[in-house]
């Protein structure tokens, strides 16, 4: 089914990556830890009868790379807006541009000008604020070909007013640093309905429309990867329609929320009780993330868009002790920077 949609107008060796963190308490598979952190993809080609390396792995050509994994949209001191970066042959896709997006790029060693689509999975300010900063910054910088952009409306008037606001910034790099048009480097396309979103020669993106009341539509993203199929959940209490896209996925990475430590997070809002109820309504549980993971079958569930996601402070290891009664495969718990 098509997706309903109106067109308009590195060095990595200082990244965490799931290998180094996988060190300590931030994944466990239902193998051994070093087993775990070689990730199954690799194992075949490393292990020979002896137990030695066989030979060197033909590197993957998609990356996954958690750009920030705070809920909300506040800012943390310990985790960055959500944004998550899919990498395919040095080809960029965006999905979400939460506040600071465009600097999280760079700390990934990630160029400005390798984006190559951006999705957003709803307009909610945490998942949004920088939609338009990232194609300016990235502009500014050393972009100079087209971007296409994918969300829910109004992605094309929201675009139309970025580019309004910053007309005379725009304008006066133009004419002082020799830049092409930024208006014709943006190609939105706004996204109504579930099905396939874009196609190109390395990746296959698909729509499923998951549920985050009061904001309509919300969307999950399936990113099917020459070498392996990556989903990302948004927004989104449990949702039938996300297990459905995620069928089989090797990665899915879920939005999590901790109810034991909900009420500390909420104790000195003025509104607790409407925010509470809200909460609960849109967001998926750590119980709830575990059975979507295990109805859908996918092998490693990666979990961001923590809430809380700063204050209380929770560590690692209990929000994998939240998760494993109801997953038995391979959990990542997820922090800024890393890389799968």
């Amino acid at each position: 089914m098509q997706a309903r949609r109106k067109d308009t107008m590195p060095d990595d060796s200082l990244l965490p990556t799931r290998r180094t963190i996988l060190g300590g308490t931030a994944a466990l598979g239902t193998a051994a830890l070093g087993t775990a952190a070689l990730g199954t993809a690799t194992l075949a080609t490393l292990l020979s009868a002896g137990g030695t390396a066989a030979q060197t792995p033909a590197p993957r050509r998609s990356r996954l790379i958690l750009l920030g994994t705070a809920g909300g949209p506040t800012p943390k001191p310990n985790r960055a807006a959500p944004a998550q970066a899919i990498v395919v042959d040095g080809h960029t896709y965006l999905i979400d541009a939460g506040n600071g997006t465009g600097r999280q790029m760079v700390l990934a060693k990630l160029k400005l000008g390798s984006l190559d689509s951006m999705f957003l999975t709803h307009q909610h300010s945490d998942h949004n604020a920088d939609y338009g900063n990232v194609l300016l910054l990235a502009w500014a910088t050393d972009l100079a070909h087209r971007v296409n952009t994918y969300g829910p409306p109004p992605l094309v008037r929201m675009t139309r007013q970025f580019l309004d606001l910053n007309e005379s910034d725009i304008k006066t790099r133009m004419a002082d640093e020799g830049r092409p048009p930024l208006a014709d480097l943006i190609v939105p396309h706004e996204i109504t309905g579930p099905g396939e979103v874009m196609r190109d020669e390395r990746v296959t993106v698909t729509a499923a429309v998951v549920q985050h009341p009061p904001v309509e539509p919300a969307f999950a993203f399936r990113f099917d990867c020459p070498d392996r199929s990556i989903v990302i959940s948004g927004d989104t209490r449990y949702s039938p329609n996300l297990i459905a896209l995620a069928k089989g996925a090797d990665v899915l990475v879920h939005e999590v929320m901790y109810l034991p430590e909900l009420d500390k997070l909420i104790a000195t809002e003025p509104n607790a009780k409407t925010l509470r109820e809200h909460l609960i309504a849109s967001h998926t549980t750590t119980e709830e993330v575990g059975r979507v993971a295990t109805e859908a079958g996918v092998k490693t569930l990666v979990l961001s868009h923590f809430v809380p996601g700063g204050y209380p402070f929770i560590k690692d290891e209990v929000w994998l002790d939240a998760v494993r009664p109801h997953f038995k495969g391979e959990i990542v718990v997820g922090r800024d920077l890393m890389e799968l």
